[in-house]
């Protein structure tokens, strides 16, 4: 397999000076791509363009991304944080519009209509998403399987161009990365009171505390010093990185069944790479071997 250099190659279609100025780029979407470019390089039929889809899945995952992370807040805007706004529509749409540059001169027309199906069905399931959450119909575990079922979406569909047997393993392979980035954005969220609100921490509180705090957690949702009584009374990081562990365990299990001592050997450093920031905290909760 060639050197994995994907991140790299995207930076001249990502680092554009005015993006990087004026907004913040989303995290590059590493271990899925690091997983679809492992299986793909290793395939009769789609070796050949293996970097090409590496490559375009991930500037369309970050156009996604960046959209996600626009500011929708409906009050009067000063010029400067409009700029900001219009500026992430754009660059979301630049590097969404990048995958079609790219196919098309590489031929690859079935996959510019693969994914562009992909997008609007990314589409619709945060249209769902967002009407559950504004209708409080949502637990814990059911906005966590929603967002790995988002992050998966976009990679879904190279399963078909994989050999056979490991066309077969794909689905539980993406779902458990998918599912360890899901759970890292909520490691992030549950110590970031601002973002908390909507998290997988507040459905968890609103799901299983007490009366006093669900009513209290609607109408503060914010509150800084509250979002950190709750999250120790919970052990709200515990339970994620005990949930991200765990994920990578499958991750693992499924590898196991790949046939591949190649393939297997790549897929424990990715898990390896997963909890490494992580290592630390895992220890404190007695959850490292």
């Amino acid at each position: 397999m060639n050197e994995y250099r994907i991140p790299e190659l995207a930076k001249k279609y990502v680092e554009h000076d005015m993006i990087i100025t004026h907004t913040e780029l989303p995290e590059f979407p590493d271990f899925r791509v690091r997983l679809l470019y492992t299986l793909l390089s290793e395939g009769k039929a789609s070796a050949e363009h293996h970097e090409l889809y590496a490559l375009v899945v991930s500037l369309v995952q970050m156009g996604l991304d960046i959209h996600d992370h626009i500011d929708t807040d409906t009050a009067v805007l000063s010029q400067m944080r409009m700029r900001e706004r219009q500026l992430n529509v754009l660059a979301g749409d630049y590097y969404s519009a990048r995958f079609y540059h790219l196919l098309s001169q590489a031929g690859q027309v079935g996959m510019v209509r693969s994914l562009s199906d992909a997008i609007c069905e990314i589409n619709r399931q945060k249209m769902n998403l967002y009407i559950l959450m504004r209708q409080q119909k949502l637990t814990a575990e059911e906005y966590m399987a929603a967002c790995t079922e988002l992050k998966s979406g976009l990679f879904a569909g190279f399963g078909t161009l994989l050999d056979e047997a490991h066309s077969l393993l794909w689905p539980e392979l993406l779902a458990d990365v998918s599912r360890c980035d899901a759970v890292m954005d909520e490691l992030e969220r549950v110590s970031e009171p601002l973002r908390f609100e909507g998290s997988w921490g507040y459905w968890y509180v609103l799901e299983l505390g007490t009366e006093e705090e669900r009513l209290k957690l609607l109408q503060h949702g914010r509150e800084e010093s509250y979002i950190k009584l709750l999250s120790r009374k919970y052990d709200l990081r515990g339970q994620l990185i005990r949930m991200l562990k765990q994920a990578v365990q499958q991750l693992q299990a499924a590898a196991d069944k790949l046939g591949s001592d190649k393939l297997v050997d790549e897929l424990t450093k990715l898990g390896e790479r997963i909890l490494r920031p992580f290592a630390a905290q895992a220890a404190v909760y007695n959850e490292m071997r």
